[in-house]
């Protein structure tokens, strides 16, 4: 008796701390949450980056702090970058997500423009994100009598989420919040709508039906839990029958009330065939003309792209920000990819319907994949890019789940390999997520980055060739100038190869053009940005200044005053209320003998700054060539009284 009692007591002893782990939520939460912050705790060093100023730097609203939630709620989500009716709308069918942006309101009342608060802000979502997900799947596996099941599957899918990297874009990036909390409060409903279900308390109806509208004002895809809900209900939700209707109804509701508002908002545009190649990835050219992709190219692309997003989930290397036109080839029937992906859905689809009794977890993640992937899948309506990583967040939740049914297996064969798959696992993702990171650093960062792997991309070389552009405005060494310079001419030359009417592409050539002073490429590059777009103000406004800097340039530099003329008058034409412009051609005019025009131009200069010393100076020596000494002198003396050192410097 006393040996066995000793061998009863240490074997308590041996398996009370695995005990402990498995079954203690608390530290299963613990860990989830900390793990979160940990593995994104690099990105509190980052600025902004991305879309970041559409929502927050550049926006009129969100800079208005508490004052601007008004305009947030009443608009459009990016019209208060825009800051023009209809102009919105280039992205198909607008966007309604006012809760993200009143949360960086909040934040910008509070502690200003602090990307350093955003990014913790998304930290903790993330975290807090995670401990609702492992409160959901407890609920769901509330029935099940296997513990070890219950408690391994739980944990290692919320972990296997948290760690994965194709999240990074939505974590990392501040904008991804609408991402983040239409998850969070989606999954936030669900748990009270089971509790509401098992306790019958009208409490818990209520908070589903207010929580899963915060969801929907953080981003439409979360309208998809109208199907995602029945769906868990009916495969793990056990008790007494109750009607879906009734089960759904605060969902219903709520979904109901999002869309009034958003069509009040928006009105009943949701999503159209936008004729601009970066709004629209379903156009190519034909005979220089853009036209719609045929039904079979648009359908075998798209179902490319729905192979993609399963390979990103299993090997997601590398990652990049952009999939915009043409990193997504035009895609038939004939191409084997195309085949391989509808082979492998159909089969997804397959084995959830055979295996449903089988395997209800399995079920469950193949369904509530297809079913939220769907929105985001250009099959629904379009959504203005071929695909986008950010659009895997809420999907990759099924992923994670496999995960977790997949290690539970292992485990139940083999515990050691289960430790050593999932340790290496949880290492490879760590790495590669904490490293994706530091690329959101910033715009130059990301874009110089991401165009090595979107280098087919037309956005992401234009935004790399931008992002090289500014950095070498600011470059005082001339060697790295150039090299940034020369770099962004071949990236930018690229993006319109792949779209020969990106205008804004051919502006940031003509800068790129005008930062080394080969002002007739420059020049050519404006003209054609305004072929393609007359009304394009940038161009505009740079051909004039690079026309008025040719004529300077040729004047001044080549001696060549025709061709300095020539441009000056061009300048003119197109803004004649610019002093320098003015003052150059009355310099010109001088310096060709033409002293009257000389008077002209140096009187309608000094018009525009009447209190600049240089001005009244410029002017008296005009009259002074012209044999006018009274008004020679008058100006003159004018201009020592603004400035007596006014001819130290002439």
């Amino acid at each position: 008796m006393k040996r066995r009692e000793k061998k009863r007591k240490s074997v308590g002893k041996t398996d009370k701390p695995k005990r402990i782990f498995i079954e203690n939520t608390k530290i299963h939460l613990i860990i989830i949450f900390f793990f979160s912050v940990v593995l994104y705790s690099n990105t509190l060093f980052n600025d902004y980056a991305q879309d970041d100023a559409i929502v927050i730097t550049d926006n009129m609203f969100t800079k208005k702090g508490l004052s601007g939630i008004p305009g947030i709620l009443g608009n459009d989500s990016f019209y208060g970058f825009f800051k023009k009716r209809g102009k919105a709308k280039l992205v198909s069918g607008g966007r309604y997500r006012p809760l993200s942006l009143v949360s960086f309101a909040i934040e910008t009342q509070f502690f200003g423009l602090n990307p350093s608060v955003s990014h913790f802000i998304n930290i903790v979502l993330y975290g807090l994100l995670g401990i609702v997900m492992y409160k959901l799947l407890s609920l769901m596996f509330l029935n099940v009598k296997n513990r070890k099941l219950k408690f391994f599957l739980i944990f290692v899918t919320t972990i296997a989420f948290i760690a994965h990297p194709v999240h990074t874009e939505v974590v990392a990036n501040i904008k991804g919040r609408d991402e983040l909390l239409a998850m969070l409060f989606s999954f936030l409903a669900v748990i009270y709508s089971i509790k509401w279900f098992r306790t019958k308390e009208t409490k818990y109806r209520n908070y589903t039906f207010f929580i899963f509208l915060l969801a929907l004002f953080s981003k439409e895809n979360a309208i998809t839990f109208l199907a995602v809900v029945p769906l868990l209900y009916y495969l793990f939700i056990k008790g007494r029958k109750k009607s879906y209707f009734e089960i759904l109804s605060p969902f219903l509701l709520a979904s109901i009330l999002f869309l009034l508002v958003r069509s009040y908002i928006l009105g009943f545009d949701f999503g159209n065939n936008q004729m601009e190649l970066m709004n629209n990835p379903f156009l190519k050219f034909s005979g220089g003309t853009l036209v719609h992709f045929t039904p079979a190219e648009k359908i075998a692309t798209i179902i490319y792209t729905l192979g993609r997003y399963i390979l990103l989930l299993f090997f997601p290397h590398p990652l990049t920000n952009d999939y915009y036109p043409r990193q997504i080839s035009i895609m038939s029937f004939g191409d084997w990819q195309v085949i391989i992906s509808a082979l492998f859905y159909i089969g997804l689809i397959f084995v959830a319907i055979k295996y449903y009794k089988k395997s209800k977890v399995l079920t469950f993640a193949i369904f509530y994949y297809l079913v939220t992937l769907s929105i985001v899948s250009n099959i629904v309506f379009p959504v203005g890019t071929n695909m986008s990583e950010r659009f895997l967040f809420l999907p990759s939740f099924a992923f994670s789940l496999l995960t977790g049914l997949l290690m539970y297996y292992i485990f139940a064969w083999k515990k050691s390999l289960s430790f050593a798959v999932m340790a290496i696992l949880l290492l490879a993702y760590s790495t590669k997520t904490f490293s994706r990171n530091k690329v959101w650093k910033n715009d130059f960062t990301l874009f110089t980055t991401d165009v090595k792997v979107s280098y087919n991309s037309a956005k992401a070389l234009n935004a790399a060739g931008g992002s090289l552009v500014d950095a070498a405005f600011k470059e005082r060494n001339k060697v790295k100038k150039t090299k940034m310079l020369n770099q962004a001419i071949a990236y930018l030359n690229h993006a319109i190869k792949i779209y020969p009417k990106y205008k804004n592409a051919y502006l940031i050539l003509g800068n790129a053009y005008y930062f080394q002073n080969d002002y007739k490429k420059s020049i050519a590059s404006y003209e054609k940005a305004l072929k393609f777009a007359p009304n394009y103000k940038d161009a505009r406004k740079n051909l004039a200044i690079t026309y008025r800097d040719a004529g300077k340039y040729y004047g001044e530099k080549k001696q060549d005053m025709r061709q300095a003329l020539l441009y000056l008058g061009k300048a003119l034409n197109m803004d004649d209320t610019d002093y320098e412009t003015l003052r150059l051609n009355g310099v010109a005019n001088a310096m060709v003998g033409n002293k009257l025009k000389a008077i002209e131009f140096f009187k309608r200069a000094l018009k525009i700054k009447p209190d600049n010393a240089g001005a009244n100076l410029n002017l008296g020596n005009a009259y002074y060539n012209n044999g006018d000494n009274e008004n020679g002198k008058k100006y003159h003396d004018i201009a020592r009284k603004i400035d007596p050192k006014v001819f130290d410097n002439n």
